[in-house]
């Protein structure tokens, strides 16, 4: 099982933590990964791309005019594609981008992501990450005193409202909780921080 240091918020070391190897050591599978992603990249597109077809285009239905004997291409109607402000052709509609997949095989990728991250040393786990106030400016610069100078992504359980309202101004730390950790979340990120309370329920919900 790998083993991981426990620091504070100073950056000092206050004990170490066994991590499970079924979650933060599991064998690499790029592909599986990589199709997870592109599922939740296709979950988060809005969809709203929307163009008007022929048969919604303002336009009389009349022929424009007879269809022999003028010396001039047939035409059925003004509201025909090939013409000025006439419909559009197979032109996107609002629809939904979302679709799923076998939640066992998300799981795996998941703990393929943790395992990659934790194999980088990118992973820290803080013995408690408190602030006086939910300000930006704390959360700022105790991640600062951690060296978590770029994308962070933190861990905790519930009970920390005041963490993410501090870091909702942070645009490069995202707080999420052990139930909603993603794969996309964790690959985007450079660093991810776990608080050492919450790392047994990230083990229990994704082992």
């Amino acid at each position: 099982m790998p083993t991981v240091d426990v620091v504070d918020i100073h950056k000092r070391k206050v004990g170490s933590v066994e991590l499970k190897a079924t979650v933060f050591g599991a064998k690499p599978a790029v592909g599986l990964v990589h199709e997870v992603v592109i599922m939740q990249r296709a979950c988060e597109r809005q969809g709203t791309a929307s163009v008007l077809r022929r048969g919604e285009v303002s336009g009389s239905g009349k022929k424009p005019w007879k269809q022999k004997h003028t010396g001039r291409a047939r035409a059925g109607s003004l509201r025909s594609p090939v013409w000025r402000h006439g419909g559009s052709v197979f032109g996107p509609k609002p629809r939904s981008y979302a679709y799923g997949m076998p939640k066992q095989k998300y799981r795996t990728a998941l703990q393929n992501a943790l395992s990659a991250k934790l194999a980088e040393g990118c992973v820290v786990v803080l013995s408690g990450l408190t602030l006086e106030s939910p300000k930006t400016k704390l959360l700022a610069k105790t991640l600062t005193q951690l060296g978590l100078t770029s994308s962070t992504l933190v861990v905790v359980g519930t009970g920390y409202n005041d963490l993410e309202r501090a870091a909702a101004n942070l645009p490069k730390v995202k707080v999420v909780q052990p139930e909603t950790l993603n794969v996309y979340d964790v690959l985007r990120h450079d660093k991810l921080v776990i608080l050492e309370r919450d790392v047994p329920r990230v083990q229990e919900v994704w082992a």
